[in-house]
């Protein structure tokens, strides 16, 4: 039952590295995070992909089934992007895999996002140094008409990483199923997280060590 798991892992570094991480087995047994339509909404607002208001829409106002088959739709998006990832996780992404990424752009397609503009914050104002032309700023905003505009945010997630970002930082963790973006300064970072899988590796080098040290006092 969902109030048995743990808390979704947030630990890629990236949205949608992230997502690959909604289900995982970091203790050896799979765990789902979108396993319904409930679920999915709960897991945007967790990774803070959907502002508060359209989480409470769709929690308030939406057919459970129709937004169970939404969730069924992120599932198998979730795992097509998995097999792209596995098969370039580690390298330069080549243009040739533009035709790989047709389902990205084909989910964008229906995409009724537009911009308008909006009293800029106070942290922006003062990025412009108080500039009388930063005391406005253009708002990206969507239309959520359906349950399926949820799926927009997770997919311009997965396009920001391929076009933004060096593939040859996406790792999956030495230790479990859950991936993540390197932002180590050496680049050489080995685990999910220290919690998770660090310092049971750790834990477990130091009782090979000690084996070693017994072994070899007994020769």
């Amino acid at each position: 039952m969902a109030e048995q798991r743990p808390t979704a892992f947030f630990i890629g570094d990236d949205l949608a590295l992230d997502f690959l991480n909604s289900v995982a087995a970091p203790w050896g047994q799979e765990i789902e995070w979108l396993a319904n339509g409930s679920d999915l909404v709960a897991w945007l607002e967790q990774a803070h992909a959907v502002p508060a208001s359209v989480v409470a829409q769709f929690r308030e106002d939406t057919d459970f089934r129709t937004l169970d088959s939404v969730a069924s739709q992120a599932r198998q998006l979730r795992e097509w992007f998995r097999a792209f990832v596995s098969d370039h996780a580690g390298k330069p992404l080549d243009p040739a895999v533009l035709n790989e990424l047709a389902p990205i752009n084909q989910l964008l397609g229906r995409d009724e996002s537009y911009r308008q503009i909006a009293p800029a914050s106070p942290s922006d104002v003062e990025a412009t140094e108080g500039d009388r032309h930063g005391t406005l700023r253009w708002q990206r905003r969507r239309h959520w008409r359906t349950p399926e505009a949820l799926l927009l945010p997770i997919t311009e997630a997965m396009g920001d990483l391929v076009c933004h970002k060096d593939f040859t930082f996406v790792r999956r963790c030495g230790n479990c199923t859950l991936w993540f973006y390197d932002l180590s300064k050496s680049h050489a970072r080995r685990w999910c997280s220290m919690a998770v899988c660090g310092n049971r590796a750790k834990a477990a080098a130091h009782r090979a060590r000690v084996r070693k040290r017994l072994r070899a006092a007994q020769t």
